[in-house]
């Protein structure tokens, strides 16, 4: 134990402390755990719930279509397939939540199978738009099933995700942040354990030249997707139990559309990008209900802001602004030094 816990202090002095996003972000993640000492009032937890949902159904778009290049309209399948999944187990057979959320996660990644069938064939824009289809596909089959599905009306009443939303929170919290960890490690391209990052980078700049470096491409087309639906398959679990509602909003266009325009805002193909993203907007138009006539044209007019000037991403604009690259070993220095602080290499001032 005394060990694990030196490592463990090791690798948060050495990966942590001196790298600022990472810092910051460990710091906001401590902030979320001591939130509720601040106020416990019923909505502020329910947004922060929906953030913490949210996050980890954007990240998982960020790592198929920011990491292996495969952009999906279509994103919402997996959330919508898993949260009737869990509602489905859970008002036919009665099964609680702690296991109808993996079951609707292992239905996401089926549909993350499914969604890989036309992606081994298809390519670019072709790909993209016959993923909206799928989703589709499926609102048809609620529709056609309402005795078992609910129809337009959707499934209710289904069992809270805990007794109290306090819990609920830090369940959703520490999903969010176990989800997001185990994203973040498979889609690092510098990680020496998890090689899989790299080689999905190498997928999306040029399929071909890696299928010459004899990698199999679509062995890992097929992992990427079920680990996306997977996760998103996690969020639409998650959803389930704490909306207590399932419809087919789940499965619509809108749904796909709301984790591209937040990985947009915060920097795609980067793991904090869509985060940022989702702390930010989906907060934002929560509180815009107050003025519902100008609440599109704010929301918009935010957009459009970072298109122009942050083209890459909030999120990505702050981490060029606190870090910089080593020229030598290509580690991350925080912006104000003047050596790296592995290899003693002068850092440029300039980018």
């Amino acid at each position: 134990m005394i060990r694990t816990g030196r490592r463990v202090y090791k690798a948060f002095q050495g990966e942590i402390l001196p790298v600022p996003w990472r810092l910051i972000s460990f710091l906001f993640a401590v902030f979320l755990f001591l939130f509720p000492l601040i106020t416990i009032q019923p909505y502020v937890l329910r947004i922060l719930i929906f953030t913490c949902i949210y996050a980890i159904f954007a990240v998982s778009w960020d790592l198929l279509a920011g990491y292996a290049g495969q952009t999906s309209l279509g994103h919402s399948l997996f959330f919508g397939i898993s949260a009737y999944t869990a509602a489905l187990l859970n008002l036919n057979f009665g099964i609680k939540p702690w296991l109808t959320i993996p079951c609707g996660a292992i239905a996401g990644t089926v549909g993350g199978l499914i969604l890989c069938i036309p992606a081994l064939r298809l390519r670019g824009i072709y790909f993209t738009l016959t993923t909206i289809a799928f989703p589709l596909i499926l609102i048809g089959v609620v529709h056609t099933f309402p005795k078992v599905t609910g129809g337009e009306l959707g499934l209710y009443t289904l069992t809270p995700l805990s007794s109290s939303r306090l819990s609920s929170y830090y369940v959703c919290l520490v999903v969010a942040l176990a989800s997001i960890l185990a994203m973040w490690k498979l889609s690092d391209g510098k990680s020496k354990i998890v090689r899989t990052g790299l080689i999905l980078q190498a997928i999306r700049e040029d399929e071909i030249a890696a299928r010459t470096l004899a990698i199999n491409t679509i062995a890992f087309k097929i992992v990427v997707f079920s680990v996306s639906g997977f996760f998103a398959g996690i969020a639409g679990g998650l959803y389930a139990h704490t909306m207590r509602v399932v419809g087919t909003s789940t499965l619509e266009l809108g749904n796909s559309l709301q984790p591209i325009l937040w990985t947009l805002f915060g920097g795609i193909c980067s793991i904090h990008g869509p985060i940022l993203g989702t702390v930010f907007l989906y907060p934002l138009t929560e509180f815009l209900r107050i003025i519902p006539k100008f609440r599109l044209l704010i929301f918009a007019l935010v957009m459009v802001f970072i298109v122009l000037f942050m083209p890459e991403g909030l999120g990505v604009w702050i981490r060029n602004k606190l870090e910089k690259e080593c020229p030598r070993c290509k580690l991350v220095n925080a912006s104000w030094r003047r050596h790296c602080r592995a290899c003693g290499a002068p850092i440029h001032l300039e980018r």
